[in-house]
């Protein structure tokens, strides 16, 4: 009986020390937290701190947000430029351990572009300028959308598989695994995109906003202009008419909206034109948060920018 109670005591003291459980992580967006998770799966599951249809740059913490980067084991973000209110609690952690994705050493970096049109690919695509300085590169001239290109998804995957290795040694192997084989499933669903996207490489096209520099520069596509600097900065009467010239000079086969915006401005730019309406989401708003969120994100990128562009199942606007 004395034999029982005491393994009972020595069962619960191990179960309630938190030093025996996998760190808990906190992720910033839900593309970031789908990677998180495809490395954590089978040991622990990551929290999403940014709720789907939340914009990163305008999300204002909650008292249990706050809580739980206090309390988390790592949090993992972009940085301080894309996830502006984030940034004051993430720099009063003390002795939370904290990823930034933007400081990781193969983090190929990109530019930021300005809104409108852009100068022609070639100036826009160029992989000899700042693609690639990683963390060194000013981070006021970073686009921030780094998660929009499967080469910084590998280097995600193996920097949180890293980190998660060095605080909770007994699991190593399993988040090293587990990241192996995220990348494995990215390199299958790559290959796909490849073939998807190398008929339309040359279709120019015209986002909402500069989510998508990444994605394009990935697959060698022919972005020529964004409508908007940012989401929080509605253009003005300028902006249009540079855009509807835009649509005309550069021949713009699509123009494409964003589902947590009003459709009303990108049908209105497309009006008397023979631009095709599409719609991206860079963020994956509407899809379920887990592993499989960041595979569905890029394949559903690569499908409605394909189908717009060929002319496939487009919106009419």
């Amino acid at each position: 009986m004395r034999a029982a109670v005491i393994f009972m005591l020595v069962w619960l003291a191990g179960f309630l020390n938190p030093a025996q459980a996998a760190p808990q992580v906190v992720a910033s967006i839900k593309p970031v937290h789908s990677l998180v998770a495809s490395v954590t799966r089978g040991v622990s599951e990551p929290r999403l701190l940014i709720p789907a249809g939340a914009s990163p740059h305008t999300y204002s913490l909650r008292p249990s947000d706050v809580a739980a980067l206090h309390d988390a084991g790592l949090v993992v973000w972009i940085g301080g430029n894309a996830e502006t209110l984030l940034a004051p609690t993430i720099a009063s952690l003390a002795d939370t351990p904290v990823l930034e994705l933007g400081r990781i050493e193969d983090m190929a970096l990109l530019p930021a572009r300005r809104g409108g049109a852009w100068e022609k690919r070639g100036h826009a695509h160029d992989h000899d300028g700042d693609h690639g300085q990683g963390p060194e590169h000013a981070e006021q001239a970073m686009d921030t959308h780094l998660w929009l290109d499967p080469d910084n998804a590998r280097a995600i995957l193996e920097a949180v598989a890293e980190r998660l290795a060095a605080l909770d040694p007994g699991n190593a192997e399993r988040y090293r695994a587990n990241a192996a084989a995220a990348g494995e499933r990215l390199d299958a669903l790559e290959a796909r995109l490849e073939q998807r996207l190398a008929p339309v490489r040359e279709r120019p096209f015209i986002v909402f906003h500069d989510a998508y520099h990444y994605f394009e520069a990935h697959f060698g596509l022919n972005g020529v202009g964004s409508i908007m600097v940012s989401p929080d900065q509605p253009p003005g009467a300028r902006r249009m008419l540079e855009m509807r010239e835009a649509i005309r000079e550069r021949g713009a086969v699509c123009v494409f909206r964003e589902p947590q915006f009003r459709p009303g401005l990108v049908d209105t730019l497309v009006e008397g034109t023979d631009a095709r309406v599409g719609t991206l989401d860079p963020l994956g708003a509407d899809l379920p948060a887990g592993p499989d969120a960041y595979f569905r994100l890029l394949d559903r990128l690569g499908d409605a920018l394909a189908d717009c562009l060929l002319g496939e199942n487009h919106q009419n606007g």
